[in-house]
């Protein structure tokens, strides 16, 4: 069986085609633009038929799943919300894609896609009990108990980017005050060492530059907070770091790890690892065409 996975971010979408035979191994993948900005309608169409070509190009396959960013209506096959995609709210996802695929679709949110592919493929192999922590433009996340990933009230397990760790904070997107997302993202990250990018903090701080070092450290703390609260919560085997942010490896993880430890005093935390996901940018796309291929909408 192959199955095609689809993760559409505010600027790029990346693709691949999953042979799911004999274990899940990908057989083609890709990146194209998602020209957002053009709208939900002209953007679907380029998504769709972008994506009928690779699903001819890598026949039979049987179905697609397609992962957005933010929150989503899974029942009704919509969104409900996209901070990074002005104009893509309560939009149809499902039913024109279908159409324009010519295959059954799958709906469901990144994080959660990202969090599916490091359980089956990736650093959470071999778990039942796991956290995912996405951290790029935003942060997501998801939640897998007894080997199931969760999904709650309309998919919305795993928003761990908005759990408060600072009592009225910094504003964060999603309208709150003190969420994790204000201080761990990326863009959180720049702005608090003076640069452009998340990764132009990275580089330095690897260059020998303390004050970005010093950067990554306290978002690296305050996530530490976020990971004990999810810890706390779910009693997880492994928690899985992925996102761009996470490129920055134990200049965020090992701050992560320490305030973990301070924190969590009633559990075994020697049974709890904290790893770096192992998919990298492919992960959004993989779980995507797990989810699709569970015939899940």
């Amino acid at each position: 069986m192959r199955t095609l996975g689809i993760d559409v971010g505010a600027t790029f979408v990346k693709w691949v085609v999953l042979d799911l035979s004999d274990g899940p191994h990908i057989v083609a993948d890709g990146t194209f633009e998602t020209l957002a900005a053009l709208g939900p309608a002209k953007g679907l169409e380029r998504i769709g038929e972008l994506g009928r070509e690779v699903a001819v190009a890598h026949a039979p396959i049987d179905r697609a799943g397609i992962g957005m960013p933010g929150p989503l209506d899974l029942e009704r096959g919509r969104t409900v919300f996209l901070a990074n995609m002005p104009g893509w709210e309560d939009v149809p996802i499902v039913e024109p894609l279908e159409h324009l695929l010519g295959l059954p679709v799958g709906l469901i949110n990144d994080a959660r896609a990202f969090t599916l592919a490091e359980l089956e493929a990736g650093a959470g192999r071999g778990c039942k009990t796991l956290v995912g922590f996405a951290i790029g433009t935003g942060i997501g996340g998801g939640v897998v108990v007894d080997g199931r990933l969760l999904l709650g009230l309309n998919g919305t397990i795993g928003e761990l980017g908005h759990q408060a760790v600072v009592p009225d904070g910094p504003p964060c997107g999603c309208g709150s005050h003190g969420c994790l997302e204000a201080f761990a993202a990326a863009p959180a990250i720049a702005r608090a060492a003076g640069m452009a990018t998340a990764e132009e903090v990275v580089t330095a701080a690897r260059a020998g530059d303390a004050a970005a070092a010093a950067v990554l450290a306290e978002a690296g703390t305050y996530l530490g907070i976020g990971i004990a609260n999810a810890v706390l919560t779910v009693g997880p085997e492994r928690v899985v770091v992925g996102g761009g942010v996470a490129e920055a490896g134990e200049l965020i993880l090992g701050p992560a790890r320490r305030e973990l430890t301070r924190r969590v005093t009633m559990m075994p935390l020697d049974r709890i690892e904290v790893v770096a996901a192992e998919l990298g940018t492919l992960a959004g796309a993989i779980g995507a065409a797990l989810w699709g291929a569970r015939g899940a909408g």
